[in-house]
């Protein structure tokens, strides 16, 4: 059976604030910072997903006629430049293909433009046109995002092209029910404050309310609506203590290991049908 084509879709701005691809400090020592993209590429490599899966392109959307993302990104730049940090080993590769061949800057420019500008939502909807000619283009099966700041609209209507077949990882619980839940951008911020007993209602002031004290967090693997991390879970993984004294990037890099790459993984396996076969070792993909 034929591999799916998997287009990842990120934010080169939500990985510099992760430090990805440096060393970071942690509980007194040093640890690597590994990225989603990294961690999926080595999956692509030394798993079955390899054989379920082809990466196709890795999208960009950050903007580099905007001040505000050449300030975020002012550590990295927006392409892997010799002698410069960047977010993975510049040899990283797939099958023997370089991953930096594979980067697609697709620009959210209408972020430019002020919130109130009567010219915003057909910058945003032209935004997500030139997105999906570029995924039409890439005959792209499903499409992965990771820490995209933009919320999608017109690409995951129902009835849309790829309505379903846009998938998000995500560093908390999103499920509504759950005493766990985190969605939106400050969903690791929002657990570490959890586990100290407080919740934040009002990010811009960081005011706090005293709350029993959560000291769990995990990570989400759904399907993208027009919400904010509101789509139908496919996978969640609930495997990250968290440690109140925690910084937030050390409680990142722990919820990288135990919750978010088996998210991410799992999730993926589930959706290509992965099925272990009756040899050790061997793998079929429905």
């Amino acid at each position: 059976m034929p591999k799916k084509k998997l287009v990842y879709i990120w934010s080169l701005r939500n990985a510099a604030a992760d430090k990805a691809g440096q060393y970071i400090d942690y509980k007194g020592g040093r640890r690597y910072m590994k990225s989603p993209l990294e961690y999926l590429v080595q999956a692509l490599n030394e798993t079955e997903l390899g054989a379920c899966y082809s990466l196709e392109a890795v999208i960009y959307d950050d903007d580099p006629e905007s001040a505000r993302d050449r300030e975020k990104l002012r550590e990295y730049g927006f392409s892997c430049q010799p002698g410069r940090q960047w977010f993975y080993p510049p040899q990283l590769a797939l099958a023997g293909r370089p991953v930096n061949v594979l980067l697609c800057p697709v620009p959210s420019s209408y972020r430019r433009l002020p919130l109130e500008s009567a010219a915003r939502p057909a910058a945003k909807s032209a935004f997500e046109h030139r997105l999906l000619a570029q995924l039409t283009a890439l005959e792209a099966d499903l499409v992965v995002l990771d820490g995209l700041l933009v919320i999608l609209d017109e690409l995951v209507r129902p009835g849309a092209p790829f309505h379903r077949r846009i998938v998000n990882i995500h560093p908390g619980i999103t499920r509504l029910e759950s005493p766990y839940e985190r969605r939106g951008a400050h969903a690791t911020l929002d657990a570490l404050y959890g586990a100290r007993g407080e919740k934040v209602i009002d990010w811009s002031t960081l005011q706090t309310r005293p709350v029993p004290p959560v000291t769990l967090t995990g990570a989400s693997f759904h399907y993208v609506d027009n919400g904010i991390d509101s789509g139908e879970v496919i996978v969640d993984v609930l495997d990250t203590p968290i440690d109140p004294a925690d910084t937030i990037l050390e409680l990142r890099w722990n919820n990288f290991q135990r919750s978010l790459f088996p998210a991410l993984h799992r999730g993926l396996a589930h959706l290509a049908g992965v099925a272990q076969a009756t040899t050790v070792g061997e793998t079929a993909c429905l």
